[in-house]
């Protein structure tokens, strides 16, 4: 079975409302935080069918189509097997 872990993150400078609201409600509860961000982790299952370079290849390929806006996000993937 090879497995795709892809971990989507926004760029820097990009505004994280939602890493910014956990950020301050983490220290309203007490919590000595420096920062905190928000992303997406992906767990995609190709199958046995499929060698390492043509799984990533494909992931590349679903990331530019699907899951990554490349305007605002970045994104990483570690194939699995």
């Amino acid at each position: 079975m090879v497995v795709a872990e892809v971990k989507i993150e926004l760029k820097k400078g990009v505004a994280d409302p939602e890493g910014m609201n956990t950020e301050k409600t983490l220290k309203l509860l007490g919590w000595d935080v420096d920062k905190v961000e928000t992303g997406k982790l992906f767990e995609i299952d190709l199958g046995d069918n499929i060698s390492k370079e043509e799984a990533k290849k494909e992931v590349e390929e679903m990331c530019k189509k699907l899951l990554a806006n490349p305007v605002i996000q970045t994104y990483d993937i570690s194939i699995i097997d």
